[in-house]
């Protein structure tokens, strides 16, 4: 079968030097581990996706990448150098990796500009943002051109945890462990979410697509909820209901939930037509995460769609046959 992994790390240690790196409860000999890793592509990384199947990995910069920055023009000159690093090893790679772009949105005018550059001359195959930026999210109006472009260029935006907290949080006091990945990440991130759906971007731009890691950052599971509470609010303006933009609008990947369970819920909620695979390279487990796939309670024709068919579709990729 063939794997197309769609949240992939990479990391530039000349840029990640002076970015505030999100401070979670992680051991550091998976924090020494994960750094050698991010750096590298031919080393450690083609290696295990030879191992484990993956044909193609779907690269990104590392969180907080450029939303880890508050002055723009350092945003705007780092986005080209990452940019510009993962054109050159896609170019060098052209059958292995693809990539997701950053966007220095701290200048919504320069982040449209690099979007353009980005997508149109370096080839790459959306973009990828890490949650909020300097505390502003998207679905502020001065990201409107951001939103009109990618819909015009037909390439989806990822949206990813890791931005530096936009404000304290007191349910986090004292519990360290619940910062970052274990539970904040998606929490924040399935909230900025919904300040698109509920800020109406899908309904202004209907061509929009958005992806959601870790299977929907507990969002698909809590649709029959969210349609039951708008339908009894008195401040009402979506064209449809709030469930009925997953699938349509926000797409979602497996990326470190391998859970039978949850993975046949998202099914039933968004369709299989609406799922990509993704590692979370290399901060997951790939045999674990194939594995998963592979021995899934799910159809046969669901597996091929979330292993690489969706993926191809979204990023209008050639089909191809398995590696071997």
């Amino acid at each position: 079968m063939r794997y197309i992994a769609m949240e992939e790390a990479f990391a530039l240690p000349e840029l990640q030097a002076g970015y505030p790196v999100p401070k979670t409860e992680t051991a550091t000999r998976w924090v020494e581990d994960w750094g050698k890793r991010l750096c590298d592509y031919t080393t450690y990384r083609l290696p295990e996706m030879d191992e484990h199947g993956i044909d193609v990995q779907v690269l990104s910069l590392t969180a907080p990448g450029i939303q880890g920055l508050t002055d723009a023009a350092q945003a705007v000159n780092d986005a080209r150098i990452a940019n510009d690093h993962l054109a050159e090893v896609v170019a060098d790679h052209p059958d292995r990796f693809r990539g997701l772009a950053a966007l220095p949105l701290q200048d919504p005018e320069a982040a449209v500009a690099e979007l353009r550059r980005a997508v149109g001359t370096l080839g790459l195959s959306g973009v990828l943002v890490n949650d909020h930026t300097n505390g502003v999210y998207l679905d502020d109006p001065r990201y409107e051109p951001v939103w009109a472009a990618l819909e015009e260029l037909r390439v989806p935006l990822y949206l990813h945890p890791g931005a530096p907290p936009a404000e304290p949080w007191q349910v986090l006091e004292g519990r360290p462990e619940l910062r970052g990945p274990l539970w904040s990440w998606a929490a924040e991130t399935s909230g900025h979410a919904l300040r698109l759906i509920f800020g109406g971007v899908f309904d202004r731009h209907p061509g929009a697509t958005v992806i959601l890691g870790h299977l929907g950052e507990f969002l698909p599971f809590q649709l029959a909820r969210l349609d039951s509470r708008y339908d009894r609010q008195e401040h009402r303006t979506l064209a449809r209901k709030p469930s009925e933009y997953f699938g349509d609008n926000i797409l979602i990947t497996t990326s470190g939930v391998c859970s039978p369970a949850a993975l046949a819920g998202a099914i039933l909620a968004v369709g299989a037509d609406a799922i990509l695979f993704a590692v979370d390279y290399p901060f997951e487990d790939t045999a674990e995460a194939v594995q998963f796939l592979e021995q899934a309670p799910i159809s046969n024709r669901d597996r091929e769609k979330i292993s690489h068919g969706n993926a191809e579709r979204v990023l209008r990729l050639p089909t191809a046959t398995a590696r071997t």
